[in-house]
């Protein structure tokens, strides 16, 4: 992980809530108070997102999956962006009851949204009154904006990355249900409980939870390539235990393979 307390602290990221508006559970996470807003301590947030960006790099090395959560305004556009980058699922919208507990059903909602995006483009439309078109075209556009971050979801993910645990209670209430680890940015008014690997650190300054997302998504592109390269390395090895043929002995002039020549009695 290449990251710097600096970096932590351009961005922001020690600045918790106001001293009233704090959660006792934090209080371990916390440095001290300036000016009557709480100052997160960078040391334990270095460490904390160390052990998050291992976890996560482990996780993914062994092809697990990973889903960033954030609905929040600041965080919207962020969760897409690196979740993108990394080739990962996010739901940046709104989180759907059952979105991992009846996640059947969720993919029944998917294979819906990804018929009518055929019919949008093969001219199923043009055969339909336009009142209907309309109709479908809204119904399209709710289900692409809830659900295209996960389309190509089959499966539960190996760990939820969540920007903020106040916003997404439903979804780590789930995640807690599943038993599906948590990584998650705490702020001093957040609550620890439930959360496997918890980041203190500013949950509301856009430049700050860009900076943790990225380096957890880089965390996440290291565990692909861990993946990669022992991919290659088992090929190259199934390659070189694989038996040398042996080329077979032509059959002698005038026979057909198979047949053999019998020796005269005497």
């Amino acid at each position: 992980m290449n990251l710097h307390v600096k970096e932590l602290l351009d961005a922001g990221v020690h600045f918790g809530h106001q001293t009233n508006r704090w959660n006792p559970k934090m209080k371990k996470f916390i440095y001290g108070e300036r000016n009557g807003v709480y100052i997160i301590d960078l040391q334990q947030t270095m460490v904390r997102l160390r052990n998050a960006y291992n976890f996560i790099r482990d996780l993914v090395a062994i092809r697990e999956s990973v889903l960033f959560v954030g609905t929040k305004r600041q965080a919207v556009p962020l969760i897409e962006e690196e979740a993108t980058r990394c080739q990962m699922f996010y739901v940046n919208q709104r989180w759907l009851g059952g979105m991992l507990t009846n996640l059947k059903t969720i993919r029944q909602s998917i294979d819906k949204m990804k018929k009518m995006d055929i019919a949008h483009g093969d001219g199923t439309y043009e055969q339909l009154p336009k009142k209907e078109v309309l109709r479908l075209e809204k119904e399209r556009g709710k289900l692409s904006r809830n659900l295209s971050g996960v389309r190509n979801m089959d499966v539960l993910p190996g760990c939820l990355v969540v920007a903020d645990t106040r916003v997404e209670q439903i979804a780590i209430k789930e995640a807690n249900r599943l038993e599906i680890p948590l990584v998650a940015i705490l702020d001093t008014n957040s609550d620890p409980d439930g959360v496997s690997y918890p980041i203190p650190g500013n949950d509301d300054a856009a430049k700050g939870i860009r900076l943790i997302l990225s380096t957890l998504a880089d965390a996440v592109i290291e565990g692909q390539q861990i993946n990669a390269t022992r991919r290659e390395d088992l090929q190259t090895e199934a390659a070189a235990s694989m038996p040398e043929e042996i080329p077979s002995s032509p059959s002698p002039i005038g026979l057909e393979p198979g047949e053999t020549i019998i020796a005269p009695p005497g």
